[in-house]
């Protein structure tokens, strides 16, 4: 519920609606009960109420101000780097790329330490974009990337997700 993803409240609500529609079937009735710290989270109300309706109508408005799918996409540009000093560079140049090349086209989120910023003794690093992906922004990242790349002093990795199913 508190995870770092705009999808945290749909999950919760999905799960709970969900659990509590396996208990009492058959001619057993069924009780489900939720332990939490947050009774009255708007998504735990919603899925104790099974209101699917308030929950949408809720959702898809906060989605539409914070500009998130299915308004827009998000594109998230992950770097991992064998040291900080590296990744922090890379990290830079390639928002000073987005930035550049896409001018208002893409809405470019400063980089930042992924959530888990250390695995396997590769830091991570994460640029998060917003906007409509079509053709013009595939040609952005691509130039972006190519202009990165040719610098040949800088050692990161860059994988670029669209639309990311695990925010982490």
């Amino acid at each position: 519920m508190n995870i770092d993803d705009y999808r945290a409240s749909e999950r919760t609500f999905q799960i709970l609606t969900q659990v509590a529609g396996r208990a009492g079937r058959g001619e057993k009735n069924g009780e489900v009960i939720v332990q939490t710290y947050n009774p009255d989270n708007f998504s735990i109300q919603c899925a104790k109420d099974q209101d699917y309706d308030a929950f949408y109508e809720s959702e898809i408005i906060l989605r539409k101000s914070l500009k998130y799918p299915p308004f827009c996409d998000i594109i998230m540009f992950n770097i991992t780097a064998n040291n900080e000093e590296e990744i922090k560079k890379s990290a830079q140049y390639i928002y000073s790329r987005l930035v550049k090349n896409a001018g208002d086209k893409i809405l470019v989120y400063k980089p930042m330490p992924a959530p888990i910023s250390k695995i396997k003794n590769k830091y991570r690093w994460r640029i998060i974009t917003k906007c409509k992906f079509n053709n013009s922004i595939i040609d952005i990242i691509n130039k972006s990337l190519e202009e990165y790349y040719k610098t040949k002093r800088l050692k990161a990795t860059i994988t670029v997700d669209l639309n990311p199913t695990n925010m982490a």
